[in-house]
């Protein structure tokens, strides 16, 4: 089992910068992938980033365009998700997700949101 806790969310202005993280325990051979999901109100979840836990090799949405950056800490126990030029429309619940099959993070997998460990999410609200 995996536990997730997400934090660093909050309320910012357009062109601010935040910086979200999610803790996990429990049985870290169960982690091998680790992705960070949002959801807008009233919109699907969208895959955002992927991370492999031994290799540190990274996936993202192309929608980004280079504003959000994945990272780890295995010594804390902690992934990131480094968000800047954020804008109205990145305004989401955002959610860290884990699974410990390698094949998550093959090609295009990871967007895939069947990952079978979910934290609770933490809210971003970015106003113009």
């Amino acid at each position: 089992q995996v536990h997730l806790v997400e934090s660093g969310g909050g309320s910012v202005q357009a062109g601010g910068s935040l910086k979200l993280s999610c803790e996990y325990s429990g049985d870290t051979s169960r982690r091998v992938c680790m992705a960070w999901f949002r959801q807008p109100p009233g919109k699907e979840r969208e895959g955002l980033a992927a991370m492999t836990a031994v290799s540190g090799r990274t996936f993202y949405s192309e929608s980004l365009k280079g504003r959000f950056t994945i990272s780890r800490d295995n010594a804390k126990r902690t992934l990131y998700l480094q968000m800047d030029s954020l804008q109205p429309g990145d305004t989401a619940m955002y959610y860290c997700a884990a699974d410990s099959s390698a094949f998550r993070c093959a090609g295009d997998n990871w967007r895939n949101g069947g990952y079978p460990y979910w934290g609770q999410g933490t809210q971003v609200t970015v106003s113009s």
